[in-house]
């Protein structure tokens, strides 16, 4: 098939006759494994040399066996293993001029002048002096007779491409560090066990969690288990902090709650620079009020365990950027680093990011903690105003009051997330002097008159509850408008916010299209996108994706698992999503799947055959298990049935099948922390526009609220790097109503990765990638994109 001419693709980049050496370096960090198989994987399919650098830069140093040529088959099974296989240490030697002239000849010797440093901030300013310093060092080498000087021309120039590996996310140009997720992952499966045993004994529960000297994991933790209190390096408590503190916890039990929950991080600190320890909490709540308090401090449970469904995928995504970043760098290319902005991976220079992280910490040292905020970044700043918003509530006497209703539904199949998005609806509105308003079982119950007024206290504890709490259905409103026109009349409702699917977005066209007939539903409606499926025009992520892209991928690695010790084993696998193959191509990226059918993306007989034939390949020469995933409505003729029965006629002699549908246990389970957030924030943001277009559209000659612009009936979803609102009536123009999908989906371009991965040969478009960017420290407002 022909490629578009707007198109770049990779091919035109090869690696032939370079040499790639992967290393990680300092902490550990989960998802470190899924990058350094990415690279070797990408490098060896351009035609590169790989390398694997063991231990860190104390292996580079050392040479000998330290550093190895990397096969493809090296790289298998690594994808779900937590840590770092290759090993990670701290080098002093490396620091040391002498250090660095060794293994500047170990890597000569070896034709090495590609660098893929996996690690953090120190790890990546450690690569970039021992770039600076190449032709010195080479230069020393000529000098003491070690090399000869056709050496040194030959290999005149190191090139660096790093990728940040730190739980703490501490690292400034990237909204998320490879190992931040899974650490909160580790994180929020603690707090949620907490909380069933603080509730059964009324307990007083103390975390303290990694970041020395970064609080992202204790503030974004605290926003996804609603914690009571949260301490961190950058927000140093106001003096007196203690007795507000206790008066909070005190008024939650008068307020008939169990149990509370304060998050701390290692490196908190209050406004006289000293240090706010677990033990001083704990002796403060005791003392004052006398509640049963215990400690718990994770520790490095926090790095350990498998990574994260997401962590895979940016780790991947990641991994295959920075190969391409090496084969296209020149001798003045300066050293970059491959980062994740919103949705998209960008490449930033590396000393910009490093200088502006150095700054956060001079900013804090100094005293300028409110600058510090800023420099964390737009996705740290958010998360702190959406915290201070929900977990604060001011005196009824402090509240504005606005006189408008505002009524919250769930419409749809329920997703995991749902209730974090309304919690934080509900006590935005609140907090901006709205009535709030729950309507129970979606557009059913609107009818039925099943809306009664929410309050602040009732969506207490509601962000870790998987589900819909308020009752969620697929019926459409067209057929009962009158009767739900009569309900918003009665109840008074001023703005709606749906929570919801594909059901929700054409719900809200309903109610936009009638209100040529009703006036009542001539008043704001917004939607926020929260479907398993993902397949909600106007929005790259949809809440509830990402707790089933991780049922998904534990599922597949247990299934894998199950075939070890066994002979060869194939598994297909498959997955929800309707014609959305967005489940079963990401959850495919994730586990490391050899194929992944779905309905975007036509298939034959032929196919299928090729498919059979690569993996009897594979089995025959290296792996044991093969997994396939297909997504449910991908083929009515080719079905989970069919393939499993082709392949084990195709395979029969050199591996056996078996097949599994996930089915509902993907809709199910508590929300991952990506969800939590991402519920959260989105709502919030979706009820402070609510908030504009009422005062927008209040007309105080009649005394009531009038819109009905296109623009007063909007979804709010992320496009790329950015939250934005838009029209439903323009994303009609981009909307499949028969297949109920995206006519346009990003997570198509991560498909030949997967192949990639999976070792097929095919093309990958790389138009989005190659542009170093520079880092920015204010971005515009609307840009507030991530997720997490």
């Amino acid at each position: 098939m022909a490629q578009p001419d707007n198109k770049k693709f990779f091919e035109s980049l090869s690696g032939a006759g370079k040499a790639i050496a992967v290393l990680t370096s300092g902490g550990d960090a989960q998802g470190m494994n899924a990058a350094v198989r990415a690279v070797v994987r990408m490098g060896i399919y351009v035609g590169a040399k790989v390398y694997f650098i063991h231990e860190g830069y104390q292996g580079m140093v050392d040479g000998g066996d330290n550093i190895k040529e990397a096969t493809w088959e090296s790289v298998s099974s690594m994808l779900q293993v937590g840590g770092t296989v290759i090993g990670s240490a701290r080098c002093k030697e490396f620091r040391a001029h002498e250090g660095r002239l060794k293994a500047a000849h170990n890597l000569v010797q070896r034709g090495i002048t590609n660098l893929c440093v996996i690690g953090g901030d120190g790890s990546l300013t450690g690569a970039n002096l021992f770039r600076e310093e190449w032709s010195g060092l080479l230069a020393e080498l000529v000098q003491q007779g070690l090399i000869d000087e056709e050496a040194s021309q030959k290999y005149s120039a190191l090139h660096i491409v790093g990728m940040v590996g730190s739980i703490d996310n501490d690292f400034c140009g990237t909204d998320m560090t490879i190992g931040t997720d899974s650490a909160l992952h580790r994180i929020i499966e603690v707090v949620d066990a907490i909380m069933t045993t603080a509730q059964s004994h009324q307990r007083t529960f103390v975390l303290e969690v990694m970041g020395r000297h970064c609080g992202y994991l204790a503030l974004v933790s605290a926003l996804a288990c609603g914690a009571d209190w949260v301490l961190i390096p950058e927000m140093p408590p106001e003096d007196g902090w203690e007795e507000k503190m206790c008066q909070k916890l005190s008024a939650k039990r008068a307020g008939k709650k169990r149990l509370n929950i304060i998050i701390v991080a290692e490196g908190a600190i209050d406004h006289n620079n000293k240090p706010i320890t677990t033990s001083y909490i704990q002796d403060l709540v005791v003392s004052r009020l006398g509640f049963d308090t215990r400690v718990t401090i994770l520790g490095h449970v926090q790095r350990g365990g498998t990574p994260s469904a997401f962590d895979r995928i940016l780790a991947s995504r990641m991994g295959v950027e920075a190969v391409l970043a090496l084969l296209e760098t020149t001798a003045n290319t300066p050293a970059c680093v491959v980062s994740l902005c919103g949705n998209q991976s960008v490449r930033l220079p590396l000393m910009e990011c490093v200088q502006m992280t150095q700054e956060v910490q001079k900013a804090m040292d100094e005293g300028r903690f409110e600058e510090a905020v800023k420099l964390r970044g737009r996705s740290f700043e958010n998360n702190l105003k959406t915290y201070k918003l929900l977990a604060h509530r001011k005196p009824e006497s402090e509240l504005p009051h606005s006189n408008f209703n505002v009524a919250v539904l769930n419409v749809g199949a329920p997703a995991a997330g749902m209730n974090a998005a309304v919690r934080s609806a509900v006590r935005v509105g609140i907090s901006e002097g709205h009535k709030m308003f729950a309507v129970s079982d979606g557009f059913e119950g609107f009818h039925k008159g099943q809306i009664k007024e929410i309050k602040w206290a009732d969506v207490g504890g509601w962000t870790g509850q998987g589900g819909s709490l308020l009752g969620t259905k697929r019926t459409l409103p067209a057929k009962h408008m009158g009767k739900i026109a009569e309900q918003m009349r009665k109840y008074n409702i001023n703005a709606l916010l749906l929570v919801g699917g594909f059901e929700a977005y054409l719900g809200l066209m309903e109610l936009l299209e009638a209100r040529g007939k009703y006036d009542e539903f001539c008043v704001p409606m917004v939607m926020v996108p929260s479907t398993v499926s993902n397949n909600v025009p106007g929005s790259d992520l949809s809440i509830g994706a990402d707790t089933a892209l991780n049922a998904i991928t534990d599922t597949c690695d247990r299934i894998k698992q199950s075939a070890s010790g066994t002979k060869r084993r194939v598994f297909i696998i498959e997955t929800m999503g309707g014609y959305c193959g967005y489940l079963a191509s990401v959850g495919g990226l994730a586990a490391g799947a050899d194929a992944a059918y779905i309905y975007e993306e036509p298939f034959d007989i032929r196919d299928l055959q090729a498919n059979v034939e690569h993996l009897t390949q594979k089995m025959k020469t290296s792996i044991q298990r093969g997994l396939v995933l297909r997504n449910e409505n991908c083929n009515e003729n080719y079905t989970t049935d069919f393939i499993y029965q082709l392949y084990s006629e195709e395979g029969r002699g050199v591996f056996d099948c078996r097949k599994n549908v996930l089915g509902h246990m993907q809709q199910g389970g508590a929300p991952s922390p990506f969800d939590r957030n991402f519920g959260t924030k989105i709502a919030a943001k979706a009820m402070q526009w609510i908030s504009k277009k009422l005062a927008e559209t209040y007309r105080q000659d009649e005394g009531r609220v009038f819109a009905n612009t296109e623009d007063s009936a909007c979804l709010l979803g992320m496009r790329r790097r950015a939250l934005i609102f838009q029209p439903v009536v323009q994303l009609k123009a981009e909307t499949d109503f028969v297949h109920r999908i995206p006519k346009e989906q990003w997570w198509l371009k991560l498909r030949p990765l997967m192949k990639i991965l999976a070792k097929y040969r095919t093309s990958y478009d790389v138009s989005d990638s190659g542009q170093l960017e520079h880092v920015v420290h204010n971005r515009p407002k609307e840009s507030d994109a991530s997720a997490i």
